[in-house]
C-alpha cells in the first residue's frame, strides 16, 4: 500500500516552518504532495506559478516530496490523488482549534481520509507567512525564517511594488 499524504497550504511565501513539517511528514509517508492552493481567501503576494516554483525549489532533491497546485475543496483534491491523509502543521494553541474544526468537517466530506497534525519545531513557532511578508515589506531581515531564494524573491517583489506605486500599470512578476 502506497501511503500518500497531502500537505495543503497557500505558501505565500513558503517558510522554514512549512518546509520542516513537509520534511517530517516525508519520514512518515511514502510520498507527500505539497499542495499549493490557488486562490485562498486572502490577498496574495505571489501568483500560483510563483508559489509553486518557490516550493519546488525548497524541496529540490527530496525524492518523496512533490509540489502541485490545486483548487477547490482540499478533501476533493486529496481524493483525486488517492491520498490517505491530510497533513497539517500546528504552531500555537489557536491553530489546534481551527485545525480540529476543519478536520471534523473534512471527515464528514471524506471519511476515508485522515487528518495528521504535526507540531512545529519550537524554533519555527513564531513564523507565519503574514509576519514574514510584513517584516520583508519594512526592509527587515527574514533570512532566518525562509530559504535564501525566498528572501531574495520577497526583496525583489517589494522593490517592484514600491516602484509600481510611482508607475501605474506596472506588471509585476518574478523571473527565474
Amino acid at each position: 500500500m502506497h501511503r500518500l499524504g497531502v500537505y495543503p497550504a497557500s505558501l505565500d511565501p513558503i517558510h522554514n516552518g512549512h518546509i520542516d513539517v513537509a520534511l517530517r511528514a516525508a519520514k512518515i509517508f511514502d510520498e507527500v504532495i505539497v499542495a499549493v492552493y490557488d486562490i485562498p481567501k486572502k490577498k496574495l503576494m505571489f501568483s500560483i506559478d510563483e508559489r509553486v516554483m518557490l516550493a519546488e525549489q525548497a524541496f529540490k532533491g527530496v525524492t518523496n516530496v512533490r509540489v502541485a497546485p490545486y483548487s477547490g475543496l482540499t478533501v476533493n483534491y486529496a481524493q483525486e490523488v488517492g491520498a490517505m491523509a491530510l497533513i497539517r502543521g500546528l504552531r500555537v494553541f489557536s491553530d489546534f482549534e481551527l485545525e480540529f474544526r476543519m478536520g471534523l468537517a473534512n471527515k464528514k466530506l471524506a471519511p476515508e481520509i485522515e487528518t495528521v497534525s504535526i507540531m512545529s519545531d519550537e524554533k519555527h513557532l513564531h513564523i507565519s507567512s503574514s509576519t514574514i511578508r510584513e517584516i520583508a515589506e519594512l526592509g527587515g531581515d527574514v533570512s532566518s525564517m525562509v530559504p535564501t531564494f525566498v528572501a531574495e524573491a520577497l526583496k525583489l517583489r517589494f522593490a517592484e511594488l514600491h516602484a509600481s506605486q510611482s508607475s501605474p500599470g506596472y506588471n509585476i512578476s518574478i523571473r527565474d
